[in-house]
């Protein structure tokens, strides 16, 4: 390949002028200027084993809580030690993209498996070999929507913010509308959707649980939606997904989601893992790389890549997609989890969310001036307004080494997940009451 060139500094301005910017850190103007660096302060001349030392120094400014009520899309799950086990194995570890599928049956299995999975836990046809994330996954769903008469996207408020971004920024420079369905008491405003679905709509996106927690009427839009002959768009938590009615089993035409509950680590907000899963008669639209069993010359179970709709593939304008990459041990992460948990495993992690989610709920709202922002039934998040500032309640329990709720102009997020105690909660009550009372 040659020696590896870096670009001058020319050429890094010439680029620059080229996207209307002056200088490399104009690049990072969206990022908050407390979290950048100007450069790390390390003396020259050290070793790299003085080098470690201050970095270690360094990093023990990180918070890192021991106990967590925060969820908003990323979730604090208990993980079994196998898991991480096996998916560290080098065998796996060190797996690429399978350019020569055939020869990577391994690699071609482990997707598969994972493939067969979420298409279990959704209760739909086919998924692919994932994506980015569930954001991205929400957007590539839009993309298989879109027609050439139909290029309205509806989106719920409910939805996570970021899924919302992510699925605008995609479609920037495209002629596409967007239009926002608004809220009502936690959930979707059913009125105003049925307002918005006409002749235009390529689809509907809901999220099931919804961003606050709430548990979505998603029956009834179904039937709204395919009587506009849109299709209806189902961001899932597959957790939730074991106690509530699947994707599958309310007609949704794509279920799209974030698996990073089955078995990855927080890890300061990734790699995650983005799921797309379809009905048969939408296969041929599902981006990036889909694996499949088949059988070889000798009879013998095999594994190819299959109804591959990847510019890398075919001619770029018949492309479902851009997408070129998946989460390949993200994915394996996700069968080696949820092959140790089992099918009543998940579920019990799911019955856990809701039931503990739900003591924690009554105690705080039993203190005086706290209360539901809605009555509208939810999983295991769901949103409290206090009588004193989020900051008060979040920085009092700061203190006791415990990461509250994700605060939100409608007032604190909180999430309870099968690794909260009961006696973690009753602390969060008790200290919430003196924070309160203050």
């Amino acid at each position: 390949m040659g020696n590896y060139l870096g670009s001058t500094e020319q050429q890094q301005q010439d680029m620059l002028n080229t996207i209307g910017l002056k200088n490399m850190s104009d690049l990072y103007q969206d990022i908050p200027k407390e979290m950048l660096v100007e450069k790390l302060d390390i003396p020259a001349g050290k070793s790299e084993f003085e080098v470690r030392r201050i970095l270690e120094n360094m990093g023990k400014k990180n918070k890192v809580f021991s106990t967590i009520f925060r969820g908003a899309g990323a979730y604090n799950h208990y993980i079994p030690a196998i898991v991480k086990q096996i998916a560290a194995k080098e065998e796996f570890m060190t797996s690429y993209t399978p350019y020569q599928p055939e020869i990577s049956q391994g690699l071609l299995q482990s997707i598969f498996e994972y493939q067969t999975m979420i298409c279990e836990i959704t209760g739909m046809d086919a998924t692919n070999a994932s994506v980015y994330d569930g954001a991205t996954a929400a957007a590539e769903a839009i993309n298989m929507c879109l027609e050439k008469k139909r290029l309205k996207v509806l989106i719920s408020k409910t939805t996570n913010p970021m899924t919302i971004q992510t699925a605008v920024t995609y479609f920037s420079s495209r002629d596409i509308e967007f239009v926002m369905i608004p809220e009502k008491n936690g959930l979707t405003d059913l009125t105003i959707l049925q307002e918005e679905l006409d002749e235009t709509t390529a689809c509907f996106i809901v999220q099931q649980p919804n961003y606050y927690g709430g548990i979505e009427n998603v029956e009834a839009i179904e039937g709204m939606v395919h009587e506009a002959k849109a299709k209806f768009i189902m961001s899932v938590n597959p957790v939730a997904s074991t106690v509530l009615k699947t994707a599958g089993e309310v007609n949704a035409d794509i279920a799209v989601g974030d698996s990073q509950p089955f078995g990855i680590p927080l890890a300061f907000g990734g790699p995650y893992i983005g799921f797309i899963a379809t009905k048969e008669k939408m296969i041929r639209k599902l981006p990036g790389r889909i694996a499949g069993e088949t059988v070889d010359e000798a009879d013998d179970r095999a594994f190819v890549l299959t109804l591959q709709a990847r510019e890398q593939h075919i001619r770029r304008e018949k492309a479902a997609s851009n997408i070129c990459s998946n989460q390949a041990l993200c994915a394996l992460t996700n069968a080696v989890y949820m092959s140790t948990m089992g099918a009543r495993g998940i579920q019990e992690v799911a019955e856990q969310c809701y039931s503990k989610a739900h003591y924690l709920a009554d105690q705080l709202t039993q203190i005086e001036g706290v209360q539901r922002n809605s009555d509208s039934p939810f999983f295991h998040e769901f949103l409290l307004t206090f009588p004193v500032t989020n900051e008060v309640i979040l920085t009092k329990l700061e203190e006791h080494d415990i990461l509250g709720g994700y605060p939100t102009d409608k007032g604190i997020l909180w999430c309870v997940t099968e690794m909260n105690t009961k006696e973690q909660m009753d602390e969060v009550v008790l200290l919430v009451k003196e924070a309160c009372n203050q």
